[in-house]
């Protein structure tokens, strides 16, 4: 499961619990629901996959195109 890998390493770099992400959603995600992305392969409605992106700051091309290797952050940064 490539997103919810993706969704926690970017949570966990963000410094942020299960709970703190599932708050800062407006509790539009519960903290259960982050947990089965994450670790159950649960896949999201597009609505939660934007959210999430926009909170933890995750390029789009990290979720759509993973076999990218985006090792240039400085140069990723620029281009979200």
């Amino acid at each position: 499961n490539n997103i919810g890998q993706i969704i926690k390493n970017a949570r966990q770099a963000a410094g942020l619990t299960q709970d703190e992400l599932a708050e800062q959603t407006g509790g539009g995600i519960t903290t259960r629901y982050i947990m089965a992305i994450e670790n159950e392969s649960r896949q999201p409605s597009m609505k939660v996959l934007f959210q999430l992106i926009r909170i933890l700051k995750i390029s789009a091309d990290t979720i759509f195109y993973p076999e990218i290797q985006h090792t240039d952050k400085k140069k990723e940064h620029l281009i979200t």
